[in-house]
């Protein structure tokens, strides 16, 4: 993902931050900054879930993607699903 409005790392990581925390509450996913930590307008996130259905987890990670994007100001750049 790419953060246009942030402009040093201290911003990047509060907004990181507020994604983590909201996220990990709203869904009950376990998340984590995987990579860019010290680029302060890239950001790659990994979040994990547990399910017995691919059609719920399909649905979950789309509900995450609209909830980012609907509330910080975050381009999409990659998304990669892995299913196990």
């Amino acid at each position: 993902m790419f953060c246009r409005d942030a402009h040093s790392l201290k911003e990047k990581r509060q907004i990181v931050s507020s994604i983590k925390e909201k996220l990990r509450h709203k869904f009950n996913i376990s998340i984590i900054e995987s990579d860019y930590q010290d680029l302060w307008q890239k950001i790659q996130l990994a979040v994990t879930m547990v399910s017995n259905s691919k059609v719920i987890t399909e649905k979950v990670f789309a509900q995450i993607e609209d909830f980012i994007f609907s509330n910080y100001p975050i381009q999409l750049i990659n998304v990669d699903k892995q299913y196990l």
